[in-house]
C-alpha cells in the first residue's frame, strides 16, 4: 500500500510544475499591461491615463 502512495505522489509532483506554469503564464498574460499602467500612474509628474495609453 505504501508503495502506492509513493507513485502517487511521484506523479503529483511531476504533475506540479506544469499546473504552476499554466498559471503563472495565464497571470503574467493578463496582468502584465495593468501592473505597467499602475506602475506609470504612481510616477511623478503624474500622467493622465490617455499618455499612458498613446503610443507616442
Amino acid at each position: 500500500m505504501a508503495k502506492l502512495e509513493g507513485v502517487g505522489m511521484k506523479k503529483s509532483l511531476k504533475q506540479w510544475p506544469t499546473w504552476f506554469l499554466k498559471k503563472a503564464k495565464t497571470f503574467t498574460h493578463y496582468g502584465f499591461i495593468p501592473l505597467i499602467i499602475i506602475i506609470g500612474m504612481n510616477t511623478e509628474p503624474k500622467p493622465h491615463i490617455s499618455q499612458l495609453l498613446s503610443p507616442v
